[in-house]
C-alpha cells in the first residue's frame, strides 16, 4: 500500500486518513456524551425541586453542533504537519468558534435566570423583576466584551492599543450621544431607585396611566382611555410623577352648604351626623367635621376622613354611602342643601307730594 505513503500538502495519505478517523470519532463520541449527560440531567432534574440542575439543563442544550464539528476537526489537525499559516488559521478558526460557544451558553445562563427570577418574582416584587432583567442585559453586553478581549488576546492581538482606543472611541460616541446617553443613564436610575415598577399607576403632569415597559430609552404607560404613552427616560426623571400604586391610605375632603335658615341647634347636629355615617362604613377612619364658613349663599361644612385602601372604585363606593347618607340625615333633620341664590331687597323711594297750585 505505497499510495497510503503519497505525501500531499506535508503529509501522507495514512496521516490525512488518520486525522479524518480521529475527527470523525471526535465528533460521534462528542455527540454521544453531549445526548447522555443531556438525558441524565433531565432524569436527575424530574426528582429535584432544585432550579441549578434545570439552569444547567437549559444550558446544555445550547450546544450547537457546528461547535462539535469544529472542534472535531480543530482535534484531527493536531496529528498533521500545517505550514505556519494554515496552522494559525486553524488555531483562529477553533478559538472563534469556542469563544462564540461560550456566548451561547453565557447568555442561556444569563437569560433562563432571569426569566426563573422574573417569574417568581413579578408578582410579589415587581421592583425587583424589574432590576433583574436590566441587571441580565448588562451582564450579557459585559459577557460579550470580556470573551471577546480573551479571544483577541489569545491569537496575539494587543488589547492594551485596542482598549485604549475603545477609551477615546467611547468619548467621541458619548459626546455624539448624549441624548441616548442621558435616558440609558435615566433608565438605570429607575431600575435602581424604583421610584415606580411595571404595574404601578403614575401620573405625569397631566398624563395618567398604568406602567407597561421599562426599557433602555423610553418608559411606556398604558393610559385610561386606552392609548399608549411613550416617555423618554431623562424627560421622566425630570417631571413630578405621582405614584398611586403605593398610596397606602388616601385622604378624602369633601364640602357642602346648608340654607342660612337653618336653626342653630341643628347646625350642632351635622357635625356628629357626619361622625357617624362615616365610621359606620368599612375600611374608613373618621379625621373631621366642622361648620367651616360662611359662604356667599350658604352655611358650609367641611369633612375629613381616611379610606384605609388606596382603591379608587372603594373610594367612590364609600364616598356615595357617606352622600346618600347625608341627603336622607338632612331630609331628617329638615335642613335644605344650600345652592346658590341671590335675595335682592328693593327699597322703595317715598312719594312726593302734589303740587299745590297757585
Amino acid at each position: 500500500m505505497d499510495w497510503l505513503d503519497h505525501v500531499t500538502y506535508g503529509n501522507s495519505l495514512r496521516t490525512w486518513l488518520l486525522a479524518l478517523v480521529v475527527a470523525a470519532a471526535t465528533y460521534a463520541g462528542l455527540k454521544a456524551l453531549e445526548w447522555l449527560v443531556l438525558k441524565r440531567v433531565a432524569q436527575f432534574t424530574k426528582g429535584t425541586k432544585n432550579r441549578l440542575d434545570d439552569l444547567a439543563l437549559g444550558v446544555l442544550g445550547h450546544t450547537r453542533p457546528w461547535f462539535l464539528a469544529v472542534m472535531a476537526l480543530f482535534a484531527g489537525s493536531q496529528l498533521l504537519l500545517l505550514p505556519g499559516k494554515a496552522s494559525s488559521l486553524v488555531s483562529l478558526v477553533a478559538v472563534l468558534t469556542l469563544v462564540a460557544q461560550a456566548i451561547l451558553w453565557g447568555n442561556a445562563a444569563i437569560g433562563l435566570f432571569v426569566e426563573d427570577y422574573a417569574a417568581r418574582r413579578l408578582e410579589h416584587d415587581a421592583a425587583s423583576a424589574t432590576t433583574v432583567k436590566f441587571l441580565g442585559f448588562l451582564a450579557r453586553l459585559v459577557l460579550v466584551v470580556i470573551l471577546l478581549l480573551v479571544a483577541l488576546d489569545t491569537l496575539g492581538v494587543d488589547i492594551t492599543a485596542l482598549v485604549a482606543g475603545l477609551g477615546i472611541g467611547g468619548i467621541a460616541i458619548a459626546l455624539a450621544a448624549q441624548t441616548i446617553l442621558g435616558d440609558l443613564f435615566a433608565s438605570l436610575s429607575i431600575v435602581l431607585d424604583k421610584p415606580f415598577v411595571i404595574g404601578d399607576f403614575i401620573i405625569v403632569d397631566t398624563l395618567m396611566g398604568t406602567v407597561e415597559h421599562i426599557g433602555l430609552k423610553t418608559t411606556r404607560v398604558r393610559s385610561l382611555s386606552g392609548e399608549q404613552l411613550v416617555f423618554a427616560n431623562a424627560d421622566l426623571l425630570k417631571s413630578r410623577v405621582r405614584n398611586y400604586k403605593r398610596m397606602f391610605e388616601r385622604r378624602i375632603v369633601f364640602g357642602f352648604g346648608v340654607t342660612y335658615d337653618t336653626p342653630p341647634e341643628t347646625l350642632r347636629r351635622i357635625p356628629e351626623l357626619c361622625r357617624q355615617l362615616v365610621e359606620a362604613l368599612p375600611d374608613t377612619r373618621f379625621d373631621r367635621a366642622h361648620f367651616a364658613k360662611f359662604g356667599p349663599s350658604s352655611l358650609d361644612f367641611e369633612v375629613v376622613y381616611y379610606l384605609l385602601v388606596p382603591d379608587y372604585g372603594v373610594y367612590m363606593d364609600r364616598q356615595q354611602a357617606i352622600n346618600l347618607g347625608l341627603v336622607e340625615g338632612l331630609a331628617e333633620l329638615q335642613v335644605e342643601f344650600a345652592f346658590p341664590t341671590q335675595t335682592l331687597y328693593v327699597k322703595p323711594e317715598p312719594s312726593e307730594p302734589p303740587a299745590q297750585g297757585r
